[in-house]
C-alpha cells in the first residue's frame, strides 16, 4: 500500500445524493410524494407538524452566514419605515389631500433629519476597526426595509462596508432597500425568529421615531434587560421630543409599574456623534467592571481600547 491518506469522509455529501435522486428511473413508485427525500419534499417541509423543524431552520442559516461572514457584533437601528428622506419631504407634503394629512406630513417631515442622522451613525458604527482575530464589530444591522433602515444600511455603504437587512415576509410586496449587501440581505417568516436575530449580537442599538414594530422590537429588548435575561448594552433613543411624547415613562415610574432605575437602560440621543460617544462610553466604563464574566470583560476591554484608537 503506497498510499496512505485517509480519505476525509467516506459517505457522499447531501447534494450529491440530492442530484442523484433528480435523475433516477421514472415508475409510478419513484414519481409518488412518499418517494422524495424528506429535505426535497416542499410539502412535507411546508407542513404544520414541522413548524418545529422550520423554527431550528430560520434560527440556524442567518447564524451560520452571520459567522461565516466574519461578524462579531452588530449595531442595529429601528425606526419608522415611513419617514421620508429629506430628498423626498416636498413630494409628502404635496401629496397631503386635506388639513389632516398634512399635519401628518408635517410631522413626518421634521422628523426627516433622522434619516440623515442614521446615515451619519451607520458610518461611524461602520469605521470601527476589526479586532486581533480579523472579526468585525458593530456592523450595521437593520430592517433592511426603507426610510430610517435604508439611511442605517447607506452610512454602511457610504465608507465601503458590508452591513445586515432582516427583511421579513409581509402580505404586501416589498424588497430589500438596495444598500443592503446582497449576501447579508436574509428573509423571514417568523417575526420572533427574527427579533431573536436582531439580539443575539447586537452589543448596541439605535431605536429612531417609529410605530408599533419599532415599540414591539424596542420595548422586547428593554424586558430583556430590565429582567436581567440579557446582559446591558447601548440603547439609544433617538428624538427625545417624541418619545417623550408618544411614551410617558415618568408616569410608569409613578405608577410604581417600572423603577426610576429601569430609565437608566436607555440614553436619549440627537446626533450621531453622541450617540457614538454614548456606545464608546458605555465599553469604556463596563471595561472596568469587575463583576463582568472574565471572557466578557476581555471583549469589553478589547472593544473600549480599540474605541479609544478610533477616536
Amino acid at each position: 500500500m503506497t498510499d496512505t491518506r485517509v480519505p476525509s469522509r467516506v459517505f457522499p455529501r447531501a447534494k450529491q445524493e440530492a442530484d442523484r435522486a433528480k435523475g433516477g428511473v421514472s415508475t409510478p413508485q419513484t414519481q409518488d410524494p412518499a418517494y422524495r427525500l424528506a429535505f426535497q419534499d416542499m410539502d412535507f417541509l411546508l407542513r404544520e407538524d414541522l413548524r418545529p423543524v422550520r423554527f431550528q431552520l430560520e434560527l440556524l442559516k442567518p447564524e451560520l452566514v452571520i459567522d461565516e461572514a466574519g461578524i462579531a457584533s452588530t449595531f442595529v437601528m429601528y425606526g419608522s419605515a415611513r419617514i421620508p428622506a429629506p430628498d423626498k419631504a416636498q413630494a409628502l407634503l404635496d401629496a397631503a389631500a386635506d388639513d389632516t394629512s398634512r399635519k401628518i406630513a408635517e410631522r413626518l417631515v421634521a422628523k426627516s433629519r433622522y434619516y440623515d442622522v442614521a446615515r451619519e451613525l451607520g458610518r461611524l458604527a461602520s469605521s470601527f476597526p476589526v479586532d486581533t482575530d480579523g472579526r468585525r464589530h458593530f456592523v450595521v444591522c437593520s430592517g433592511g426595509g426603507p426610510s430610517i433602515m435604508e439611511a442605517a444600511n447607506r452610512g454602511a455603504a457610504d465608507v465601503g462596508a458590508e452591513s445586515i437587512g432582516l427583511n421579513i415576509v409581509l402580505p404586501h410586496e416589498q424588497a430589500p432597500n438596495p444598500y443592503v449587501t446582497p449576501r447579508l440581505s436574509l428573509q423571514f417568516h417568523y417575526f420572533a425568529l427574527r427579533k431573536m436575530h436582531f439580539l443575539l449580537h447586537a452589543r448596541a442599538l439605535a431605536a429612531f421615531p417609529g410605530g408599533f414594530g419599532t415599540f414591539d422590537e424596542l420595548f422586547e429588548l428593554l424586558t430583556l434587560i430590565q429582567t436581567g435575561k440579557i446582559q446591558p448594552i447601548p440603547v439609544l433613543l433617538y428624538g427625545k421630543e417624541f418619545w417623550q411624547r408618544v411614551v410617558n415613562f415618568d408616569a410608569l415610574v409613578e405608577e410604581g409599574v417600572v423603577s426610576a432605575k429601569d430609565l437608566e437602560i436607555f440614553s436619549y440621543c440627537e446626533t450621531a456623534e453622541e450617540g457614538w460617544e454614548c456606545v464608546q462610553r458605555f465599553y469604556q466604563d463596563r471595561s472596568m467592571d469587575i463583576g463582568l464574566a472574565e471572557a466578557e470583560q476581555h471583549a469589553a476591554e478589547e472593544i473600549a481600547a480599540q474605541a479609544d484608537t478610533a477616536r
